[in-house]
């Protein structure tokens, strides 16, 4: 009787699961997708965004802003940024399509923080047209980082050897399970330097600042607000309501305008569990597959800071275990 029981348990929440997977792949009813979600826009109208988080890939931000960026009734956008950076690539995404939006609608786009706006955020936010920060918010941490752990001597006192084939010497550059050679460090420090030489050239041109500004404070140092003001790295203190004062009035918007928000995407039972849509990726799947206590997976992500390893990152530092 007891094993009819959980025999009918189980077929019902496979039959969840499929109806769950085939109304995602196939469009939903029951459920509304980001297109249905209508966003009531009046005239003079200030677009309010959010950038926060680690950037691992920018997808929500991207398609949000390619999809209201062109409305008449916008005039202009104010992102909310509160992130400590994360990946290089989709960083300086986020930074070209600020900067095309920017260019191809002539509409003001004005950043603010009063939290965390450093490294990659900030590369990010340097594509506005002003940036605006509180007096005690972190920003800069100008720079680029990989971390790598050697893993060697956990490994041998678990009895266990990992090898690998590959089809060359550098295939295999920054495994866990064996030291990093000479050639390979040389290899990393040099995608390093480049990319962070990408970032600075990007800040240099964007804020017009000198190279004796750049030599002082790009250094992946972090500093106040107030700091970056005075030093060029940002426009004005403030909060974000004097970065919507500050954008009504680069738009000649006066009084009359009003401050609109994205809704959020309508959850359903068919969405548990599910976060494709979530920034964060990358983050060892296959290690927490592998335990059969999701927490202990994650606990092993955490206590070997496993989960921004091998990849280059613009990240200020401390935030690596959060």
């Amino acid at each position: 009787m007891k094993k009819s029981f959980f025999t009918k348990l189980i077929v019902i929440a496979l039959v969840f699961f499929v109806l769950g997977f085939l109304l995602k792949k196939g469009g939903s009813f029951f459920s509304s997708s980001d297109d249905d979600v209508k966003l009531d826009v009046s005239k003079n109208s200030i677009l309010h965004m959010e950038l926060s988080g680690v950037i691992m890939n920018g997808k929500r931000f991207l398609k949000n802003l390619k999809k209201y960026k062109d409305d008449k009734n916008i005039k202009a956008i104010v992102i909310n940024v509160n992130s400590p950076g994360g990946s290089v690539g989709p960083s300086q995404e986020i930074f070209t399509e600020i900067k095309r939006v920017r260019e191809e609608t002539k509409k003001p786009i004005i950043c603010v923080s009063t939290g965390i706006m450093a490294s990659g955020a900030y590369y990010s936010a340097i594509a506005c047209d002003k940036i605006v920060v509180a007096p005690g918010a972190l920003v800069g941490s100008i720079g680029v980082i990989m971390e790598f752990a050697n893993l060697e001597k956990l490994y041998d006192w678990a009895k266990v050897q990992r090898f690998t084939i590959t089809s060359g010497k550098f295939k295999d550059s920054g495994n866990e399970f064996r030291p990093m050679r000479d050639d390979e460090k040389a290899l990393f420090q040099n995608m390093i330097a480049e990319v962070y030489q990408q970032f600075r050239t990007t800040v240099k041109d964007a804020r017009k600042l000198s190279d004796k500004v750049m030599d002082e404070y790009a250094d992946g140092r972090v500093f106040t607000g107030t700091t970056a003001v005075k030093m060029g790295f940002a426009d004005q203190e403030g909060t974000f309501e004097d970065a919507v004062a500050l954008a009504a009035k680069d738009a000649n918007l006066g009084s009359d305008f009003e401050v609109i928000e994205i809704p959020k995407r309508r959850r359903t039972i068919f969405d548990f569990g599910d976060n494709s849509e979530d920034d964060p990726v990358n983050t060892l799947k296959e290690l927490k597959g592998a335990f059969t206590d999701k927490a202990i997976g994650e606990s092993v992500e955490k206590v070997f800071r496993m989960k921004y390893l091998n990849q280059p990152m613009m990240i200020m530092p401390g935030f690596w275990n959060q």
